[in-house]
């Protein structure tokens, strides 16, 4: 059994709690996600199973699309609703313009610097374990884009807001940052991910519910398909078992004939067999001949 499912995570259990019923559910151990949730966030939690694990890293690589709540008045240890405040709370006294600047002023790509339990390492050591001791320390910041935040509802001290980031973006922080920026502190008092690559909701089996799960599968044909496709006959299948180079005459078609950073190879049945990086293909030493091969380098057969 191999593929990706969508998880609908629900509140409460960890990410790799949902990894752990879906190990049960499906009865195999070769099982991961692309990417955390936090316990308290919800949505979209892409599960590889079986060979689609050795694709986890390319998969979990794409956009997120995120609704989050953000409550205004006062931060916390975590960024988020799960810690403890770190101010009494502030009187939010804010207008219309001044809030629709402070989301703006949240787009662009920039270095951001992580909530203080988080993941990131510093000191050889996650965040969450020095945080946990008492130790502080510098937290380095790391290279995110975000590509938009847009106001969708405000009541009171709550503001609604939809993001669109890249990978790596930690969306606590945001709403720590647009409280520093207010005057007024914030936290994220909610999340939900709608979005993440090419997996959204409309594909996703609920996270409490996994019995349709071996029916909602995607398989490994379904998979990156903003990367080229060539496909091989019997003789280019044995080829990419063993890991050898596919050169032109072993590709009967979709051999690339520009630079590529991968080719899906595919069978002719038209399974999703190995990933390769082209190669030879870019424009070579004037007078010597060029000859260029995909290179298979993850390879989805054992």
């Amino acid at each position: 059994m191999d593929g990706v499912l969508v998880v609908d995570k629900p509140a409460g259990p960890t990410s790799h709690d949902v990894v752990d019923r879906v190990r049960r559910v499906l009865g195999t151990r070769r099982v991961g996600h692309t990417g955390t949730l936090d316990p308290f966030a919800t949505g979209v939690l892409p599960v590889c199973v079986g060979r689609a694990t050795r694709l986890a890293r390319f998969l979990a690589g794409g956009e997120k699309e995120y609704q989050a709540t953000v409550r205004l008045g006062f931060a916390t240890t975590t960024d988020d609703l799960t810690g403890e405040p770190l101010t009494d709370r502030r009187p939010v006294d804010v207008g219309a313009e001044q809030l629709a600047a402070a989301l703006a002023a949240l787009v662009g790509s920039y270095d951001q610097v992580p909530p203080t339990f988080s993941a990131r390492h510093a000191a050889g050591r996650r965040l969450y374990e020095l945080a946990r001791r008492g130790e502080a320390v510098p937290r380095p910041a790391t290279p995110v884009t975000v590509h938009s935040v847009q106001l969708r509802s405000r009541q009171g001290d709550t503001v609604e807001i939809a993001v669109r980031c890249s990978p790596g973006t930690y969306v606590r922080a945001l709403a720590r940052d647009l409280g520093e920026s207010l005057g007024t502190g914030a936290h994220l008092a909610a999340l939900r991910r709608t979005r993440s690559g090419a997996f959204d909701l409309s594909q996703a089996v609920p996270g409490d519910d996994l019995s349709g799960a071996p029916e909602k599968l995607l398989p490994l044909s379904a998979l990156l398909l903003e990367w080229p496709a060539a496909r091989v006959g019997a003789e280019g299948r044995l080829r990419v078992r063993n890991g050898r180079e596919l050169g032109r005459e072993e590709v009967l078609e979709g051999f690339p004939e520009a630079p590529v950073e991968r080719v899906r190879i595919l069978d002719e049945s038209g399974t999703l067999v190995a990933l390769a990086v082209p190669k030879g293909l870019a424009p070579g030493v004037p007078g010597l001949p060029r000859v260029p091969i995909l290179h298979p380098d993850v390879v989805l057969m054992d």
